[in-house]
């Protein structure tokens, strides 16, 4: 999962741990401490992403804003259930489902809110046209998702903007934060790309985890070795898809069925789009 990334500041890590340990608590029947698990995902996104918990911050505020502070809400692409965990930790009167079809991100999720009759999770592959289907709702107040929708070309994102259009009730909102590259800047873009690179090798120097060396460790995991195989089979290798510009976000969640939609953060690299309906 490719991203802006470098050392984050002690705010950050407060913040970021306080929701996972709202999230968790102890360790499941497997004895695995999923709370860890979060905690070491949550550092090695930041290695990518430094203004991740930002993004999240925002992202509420707008939830908070537009439908209120007991939302039911899809978590897209859900990976760890990072964003329900925030969403819970911020408002105990949400409900969430997390879609997904990693399996060992998902059993980390599963194992995180294990008990917790809030939350439900659902595996499913987006790119299948049936994959609403399998949800226990027909219609959320939010769709929220963030740095997933990368890994899937304009043209099958586009079809899934419009599955999303129809999940989402009048009034309620979907938001997607990823990364999203203007073309029109490539003076702009190689500058901010080396210095975001530049910052990223200074902290894996300084000891942060890359994707390939988290992945390393799950994989000699005993209770995640085996979804961790399974999502490499999956998968594969880490590919990007493509990452169209906020404006291509913005005009095809109109173009789906969405009243408005426009970015409400945004970093040099990455951008928070939100869409009403």
């Amino acid at each position: 999962m490719s991203g802006s990334g470098a050392t984050t500041n002690t705010a950050t890590h407060t913040e970021t741990s306080a929701a996972t340990s709202a999230a968790t608590g102890a360790t499941t029947s497997t004895g695995t401490d999923w709370g860890a698990w979060q905690e070491s995902w949550d550092r090695q996104q930041e290695w990518y992403m430094p203004d991740r918990e930002e993004r999240f911050t925002i992202m509420l505020d707008m939830v908070e804003a537009l439908v209120g502070t007991a939302p039911r809400v899809l978590d897209l692409a859900c990976g760890t259930g990072t964003i329900t965990a925030r969403l819970l930790a911020r408002f105990p009167g949400a409900t969430s489902t997390g879609v997904d079809l990693d399996p060992a991100l998902l059993a980390i999720a599963r194992g995180t809110f294990e008990g917790d009759d809030r939350v439900s999770f659902v595996t499913a592959d987006l790119k299948d046209p049936a994959w609403p289907a399998a949800l226990p709702y027909g219609s959320y107040g939010a769709v929220l998702t963030a740095t997933a929708l990368h890994w899937l070309h304009s043209e099958p994102l586009a079809a899934l903007y419009g599955q999303v259009a129809e999940l989402v009730r009048d009034g309620g909102v979907f938001m997607n934060a990823d990364h999203m590259i203007d073309d029109s800047t490539p003076r702009i873009n190689a500058a901010e790309r080396a210095q975001r690179h530049a910052r990223m090798d200074q902290a894996k120097r300084d000891g942060a985890l890359d994707w390939a060396a988290w992945w390393q460790l799950a994989a000699e995991d005993p209770v995640l070795a085996g979804p961790t195989a399974r999502r490499f089979e999956i998968y594969g290798e880490h590919a990007d898809g493509d990452m169209p510009s906020a404006a291509w976000h913005a005009r095809v969640l109109r173009e789906k069925g969405f009243g408005e939609a426009r970015p409400v953060w945004c970093s040099p690299s990455d951008t928070l789009l939100l869409a009403v309906k």
